[in-house]
């Protein structure tokens, strides 16, 4: 697999989530020893008090052994070697248990050497409810004669849910790194449609400029002939082609330039130029291209050159200048300023026209989308012009935005430039 940027990007946060995710699970399991060991302590030192308190009962001392066996994860042998009643040391448990906080439920059982069977005792609920005893868990010790055993039957499950935060992060991070994969699978399978989408506009544009091309070179040769000049309804048709094939080629340009500019295959050709010059220029060749007289109003005297592409530079400002004659209704009338600030130039078009409907200002710079008009069938375009503008901007590194006038009809569009693009 090549090693893009998106792959890197792709990967990194991969790993970084996965070792996110072994870290947190580290943390887990070395909370729950922890609250594990905490726990055995509080048993193991509740019980030697209870031991100790019974020493005391018979006014005996207390000698230096082990008292507490543990055989189990859940199950205490305590070798009392002593005297003690069964209600006495049920009181001393439950007494101990609750100042060290141990709310466990438990159950014990004490050896009876009369009978030589251990005898339950009673089942101890922490939160009062009752619950099945076992009284066949117990077992007997054949080694020892004054001592009880202790089980603990929901240990593990408490531990468990002790551990209650550490389980929701771990769930929470399990959530990111599903919602992660998923949207990466989305994004590759985005990339890819448009990669698709992309070859699929070249083949075609270009498929179609091969014909394109032989009719306007065939049309062309048709115009100049004498047969063709002497008939004038021929030399309609011929115009008609001339001029509809023109059009076509137009519309395939910028999708080829849309195109393009997706792949971010664009490379400009920065030069200073003379923005004037090319406003004049773009003004001969709209009146021409519509058959309309546009007022051009020029608002600032000053002659200043631009650094940026020339012939992208000239597209931008045609296709602005293009769309506001396109939806003009009335006579157009376009103004132009260019305004200087602290850190900026703001190049300003203005127009007369019916504006842009505030629900879908957010959108026209939007690939394809196009603004719902009474008239939008009689007005040619696939929706990329602006699409097209605003890709340039970005790539000259200017911001362009776009609002309705607030004191009359129309709209203004604004290119800020910074002040390192513009000499005067």
């Amino acid at each position: 697999m090549k090693l893009t940027k998106l792959n890197i990007v792709i990967i990194v946060g991969f790993l970084a989530i996965i070792g996110t995710m072994i870290m947190q699970l580290f943390l887990l399991n070395q909370a729950y020893l922890f609250e594990k060991r905490e726990t055995e302590d509080k048993i193991h030192s509740s019980l030697l008090k209870v031991v100790s308190r019974i020493y005391a009962d018979n006014d005996n001392d207390l000698p230096h052994v082990n008292f507490i066996k543990k055989t189990s994860s859940n199950y205490y042998i305590v070798n009392v070697q002593n005297v003690f009643e069964n209600v006495i040391l049920e009181h001393y448990l439950k007494t101990e248990f609750a100042k060290v906080k141990l709310d466990l439920d438990f159950e014990y059982a004490i050896y009876d050497c009369g009978t030589n069977k251990m005898v339950y005792g009673n089942y101890i609920s922490a939160n009062g409810k009752p619950s099945e005893k076992c009284e066949d868990c117990f077992t007997k010790n054949d080694e020892l004669i004054y001592y009880f055993a202790l089980r603990f039957p929901n240990l593990s499950e408490n531990l468990f849910s002790s551990l209650y935060k550490y389980w929701a992060y771990s769930f929470v991070l399990f959530i990111v790194l599903i919602i992660y994969v998923y949207s990466v699978l989305l994004l590759l399978k985005q990339k890819q449609y448009t990669e698709l989408q992309n070859d699929f506009i070249n083949n075609m544009t270009h498929e179609f400029k091969t014909p394109l091309s032989s009719i306007l070179i065939a049309s062309n040769y048709a115009k100049s002939q004498q047969e063709i000049i002497e008939n004038p309804k021929l030399s309609k048709y011929i115009e008609i082609i001339i001029n509809q094939s023109a059009k076509l080629n137009e519309h395939i340009e910028n999708i080829l330039t849309v195109a393009k500019s997706s792949n971010n295959s664009i490379e400009l050709q920065k030069s200073k130029i003379d923005i004037v010059k090319n406003l004049y220029l773009i003004k001969e060749n709209i009146e021409l291209k519509h058959q309309k007289n546009v007022k051009f109003n020029l608002l600032f005297q000053n002659e200043y050159l631009i650094n940026a592409d020339e012939f992208h530079f000239y597209n931008l400002l045609f296709n602005l200048l293009d769309n506001t004659v396109k939806y003009s209704i009335e006579e157009p009338v376009i103004e132009i300023n260019l305004t200087e600030s602290e850190k900026k130039y703001v190049l300003s078009i203005s127009d007369n026209g019916s504006g842009i409907p505030e629900k879908d200002i957010p959108f026209v710079f939007d690939k394809f989308y196009r603004v719902a008009r009474k008239n939008n069938k009689d007005i040619e375009g696939f929706g990329i012009g602006l699409a097209y503008v605003k890709k340039i901007c970005e790539l000259h590194e200017w911001k362009i935005k776009l609002a309705n006038k607030t004191s009359s009809r129309g709209l203004i569009v604004s290119i800020e430039i910074p002040k390192k693009d513009i000499y005067e």
